[in-house]
């Protein structure tokens, strides 16, 4: 079974970015905007240099990650809409580089499962 429904999984694939959030082992925040994409039930994340950035120096020393994607399906009504992971993080190889994989361990979404209209309830769920 997914960790994904799939109503999550057709609207990740139709978001070209998120953001993605680390911390250093002190408690230093970084976020950044990334563009992403769905492997099985991971998110990962490439790049170019991806070693030289702020994350990959995060996620090496703080395996945890979080990373929001969302965006405003109208303007009028105001109808947001999204999903934020929480999850480990590690750095893989993948052809000539490296990327990141954001692997879920909290999944939280709003007007995603259910789009009936007004401010959306926040669907909470821990993967297993």
């Amino acid at each position: 079974m997914a960790v994904f429904t799939d109503a999550e999984i057709e609207y990740l694939r139709t978001q070209p970015l998120m953001r993605f959030a680390t911390a250093s082992v002190s408690g230093r925040p970084d976020v950044a905007p990334v563009v992403f994409e769905l492997d099985g039930d991971a998110i990962v994340s490439a790049g170019f240099d991806i070693a030289k950035t702020v994350r990959y120096k995060n996620v090496k020393a703080n395996p945890r990650a979080t990373v929001v994607i969302d965006d405003l399906a109208s303007t009028n009504p105001w109808s947001p809409r999204g999903i934020k992971v929480i999850g480990s993080c590690i750095v893989e190889s993948h052809g000539e580089g490296e990327r990141f994989r954001i692997t879920p361990e909290v999944i939280i979404s709003w007007a995603i499962n259910d789009t009936t209209p007004g401010i959306p309830t926040m669907e909470r769920r821990t993967v297993d």
